[in-house]
């Protein structure tokens, strides 16, 4: 067994608003890993007195233990009562309601002896590698399929230069474009982890048996630049550059990327710089054909 993770922020100034971690029980009875990416609010408020860190902390560390410790839950109602308990500690003075309450994206994964349990919810990334070393990627798409007018507005913001007036008035038309699909009603848009634990029943889960996963890469949207912005090499490639490098080089690789397109001309992004957070665990068996 070895697991290796690591978070950095997109800029040393502020606080990685990503949370990662993982468990292995002293009862031996397999282990679990967690990584969330916080949602950063555009400008103005959000109805709360905490920022995201502590979202992401409060959330993450909840669902960690829940997930670890309460083994009879499936993840998703792990992760019900996680949200429930995070707005809970919120506290009277925070408005859960606002549009731009703290929230999150969650990969979740626990397994034992017998099965691999896995739960994705918006855009932070699993792949899943087999004895074999195929490996599979576990991803909620709704964000990928908004619709035709918003997916315009992203390139239209991408094309203007970084910093230009244009470029900011752009990204308020796209960002308050997309806050309008997020968590809305009837299934049209996208889901985050907010202050409503009945976003969890939609989130993307499965199950694998244990004999078929040989090792897990969870990634939050900042690592998995390395290959969905900078095509660096595709999920296989990624997972074992992660297997051979670590997870401290996938990210000081993105932001060699990063700072060699700092105004995204060849590769455009929404942010120069973002939150970047992995976590490897290699369950075991035999090594992967080719390594």
């Amino acid at each position: 067994m070895r697991i290796d993770m690591t978070g950095e922020p997109g800029d040393p100034r502020r606080p990685n608003e990503d949370y990662v971690s993982a468990a292995l029980p002293s009862s031996g009875e397999g282990g679990a890993l967690v990584l969330l990416d916080g949602v950063t609010p555009p400008r103005g408020g959000t109805g709360c007195v905490h920022g995201v860190p502590w979202f992401t902390a409060r959330l993450g560390g909840s669902l960690l233990q829940l997930a670890t410790a309460q083994r009879d839950l499936t993840l998703d109602a792990c992760l019900a009562e996680a949200i429930s308990s995070t707005a809970a500690a919120h506290g009277s003075i925070c408005d859960l309601s606002h549009s731009r309450t703290p929230q999150a994206t969650v990969v979740a994964v626990r397994w034992n002896e017998e099965r691999v349990e896995h739960l994705v919810l918006s855009d932070s990334a699993l792949l899943v590698e087999a004895p074999g070393g195929s490996v599979t990627e576990v991803l909620d798409t709704r964000l990928d399929r908004l619709p035709e007018h918003v997916r315009t507005l992203r390139d239209q913001v991408r094309a203007l230069p970084e910093g230009s007036p244009e470029r900011g008035a752009a990204r308020d038309e796209y960002v308050g474009a997309v806050e309008a699909l997020r968590n809305a009603p009837g299934g049209t848009g996208f889901y985050t982890a907010a202050a409503d634990p009945g976003v969890a029943s939609l989130a993307v889960t499965g199950s694998t048996p244990r004999a078929d996963v040989r090792a897990l890469l969870a990634l939050s949207d900042g690592a998995a630049r390395w290959s969905q912005t900078f095509r660096h090499g595709d999920w296989a490639a990624l997972l074992a550059f992660v297997r051979k490098e670590g997870t401290a080089a996938l990210i000081a690789a993105v932001r060699e990327a990063e700072r060699a397109d700092p105004h995204g001309t060849a590769h455009p992004r929404g942010k120069r710089h973002d939150d970047a957070s992995a976590v490897f665990a290699e369950l075991g068996g035999p090594e992967p054909v080719g390594t």
